[in-house]
């Protein structure tokens, strides 16, 4: 089965195509702004991957949320329904994670089916 990946470098590639399966990798948004800003740029990131794999908000299969602090856990939530609204909503699990530098404050993993 073919693999395909999107916007590969030394260390990791933005999206994996596995058969019929996308994995995108965890994406953040701008390091120090708000959560609410930093889950909507996660969220648009997210968006424009799947157009480009073949996918859509329609086929997201599970979504891993990390927080840096589960008190944003309100704040981000806030965004996410905004965005699934309408949408099938996925699997989805959150939790609290120390991300890569402490001005991140939201990182979402998404796995989704491809539309065909």
């Amino acid at each position: 089965m073919t693999i395909t990946r999107f916007d590969q470098g030394p260390r990791m590639s933005q999206a994996v195509v596995h058969g019929d399966t996308v994995y995108l990798a965890g994406q953040v948004g701008a390091p120090g702004e708000s959560v609410t800003e930093q889950t909507k740029a996660v969220l648009a990131s997210v968006e424009a991957l799947l157009e480009r794999t073949g996918s859509s908000k329609n086929h997201i299969l599970a979504a891993t949320i990390w927080l840096a602090d589960m008190a944003d856990f309100a704040e981000m939530n806030a965004v996410w329904d905004a965005w699934i609204a309408g949408f099938p909503a996925p699997a989805r699990a959150t939790g609290e994670a120390k991300l890569a530098t402490p001005d991140y404050k939201v990182e979402v993993i998404i796995t989704a089916a491809k539309a065909n």
